[in-house]
């Protein structure tokens, strides 16, 4: 007897989700490798990321700092990957984004993402989702506190 096997790591469809519910990602370590690539990808040049003699010398901030779009979207792939492989629709927004720490290479980062708003969109079948995603360093300081709205699947019929 053939059987298809059930698929692990699919993401929560929306009616699946409710409000205060809290998720809490595997870690990713940030490496220096993670940041140079990400600032030769993005363009970003400035002698903060590209200067280790500054760094050491003249900076305020000493060690190999990360960018925050760097850690936003460290903190997006481990959130989407616990979340909504294969059930995530859209990206549809920020209502806040704020950076409270510095992350350095060799910062281990994960996320707590806590359930909002969930709501029906109106086509029915798909769902409205906005979390609060609290992602913290090895330490347990947060370094990033942001709340997106996503388009969500909803379960087959």
């Amino acid at each position: 007897m053939t059987t298809t096997p059930t698929r692990l790591g699919r993401g929560f469809y929306w009616q699946e989700l409710r409000p205060g519910e809290r998720f809490l990602t595997y870690g990713r370590t940030i490496t220096s490798a993670d940041i140079s690539t990400f600032v030769g990808l993005a363009g970003m040049i400035e002698i903060l990321f590209t200067n280790a003699e500054y760094r050491r010398t003249e900076s305020a901030i000493k060690g190999e700092p990360s960018p925050g779009a760097l850690v936003f979207s460290v903190a997006e792939a481990l959130s989407l990957n616990a979340t909504a492989q294969e059930t995530g629709l859209a990206f549809l927004g920020l209502s806040s984004l704020d950076i409270k720490g510095p992350v350095q290479a060799g910062d281990t980062l994960d996320v707590e993402i806590e359930i909002l708003e969930v709501r029906q969109e109106s086509k029915g079948d798909r769902g409205l989702v906005r979390t609060r995603n609290t992602v913290r360093n090895q330490e347990g300081r947060d370094v990033m506190v942001y709340e997106p709205l996503r388009l969500m699947m909803g379960r087959p019929e």
